[in-house]
């Protein structure tokens, strides 16, 4: 697993050992950011099941301003903090461990971009979808993309957001919502 492009191109990512974290594959992850890769310059990103942090990292990588990465998980924080200084872009990242949930009732921030790539087997894609859409911390026109396996169902409908686009990479599929705005978006 490797930084695809940007400032930190090239750079291994450490990995967890065993089958906690599902890192995304390296060809998915450059076609999810090709989407966006015009966007995400000077942009605020959220990494809200952030296990290694690569999703967060490959954003700062393509210029992003800053991104905050969230996990429960005290290992996978720590292969984040240890991946931000792999990369040399600790200094634009904000760590922090809690659940999902948690940091979602108490956010206060606005994000251009937030990147949920949750446990496949559980509901935290849906709720974590339905408490964004409530709680309103996407920018106008901002971007959420979200990945899951290709046998489970699309997420649905949110208030407020709308699905763009899925795409489908082998036994992944990647949603892009965007923010209803009546204007243009990023």
């Amino acid at each position: 697993m490797r930084v695809i492009t940007g400032s930190a191109r090239g750079v291994r990512l450490k990995t967890p050992d065993g089958l906690e974290t599902r890192p995304t594959a390296d060809r998915v992850k450059e076609a999810l950011f090709s989407s966006i890769q015009f966007a995400i310059e000077g942009r605020l990103v959220l990494d809200l099941f952030a296990g290694t942090g690569q999703l967060g990292i490959e954003a700062l990588s393509r210029g992003a301003a800053r991104a905050v990465f969230v996990d429960s998980r005290r290992e996978a924080v720590g292969l984040v903090r240890e991946n931000l200084r792999r990369t040399k872009l600790a200094d634009r990242a904000e760590v922090v461990q809690v659940d999902y949930a948690a940091y979602l009732a108490r956010c206060r921030e606005t994000f251009d971009f937030i990147l949920l790539d949750p446990p496949y087997a559980e509901k935290y894609l849906e709720n974590a979808l339905r408490t964004i859409s409530e709680i309103d911390i996407l920018s106008a026109g901002g971007i959420i993309i979200c990945e899951r396996p290709t046998e489970k169902p699309h997420p649905g409908n949110f208030p407020g957001l709308r699905a763009d686009r899925d795409y489908r990479y082998g036994k992944t599929c990647i949603t892009r919502y965007t923010k209803e705005t009546g204007g243009e978006g990023l």
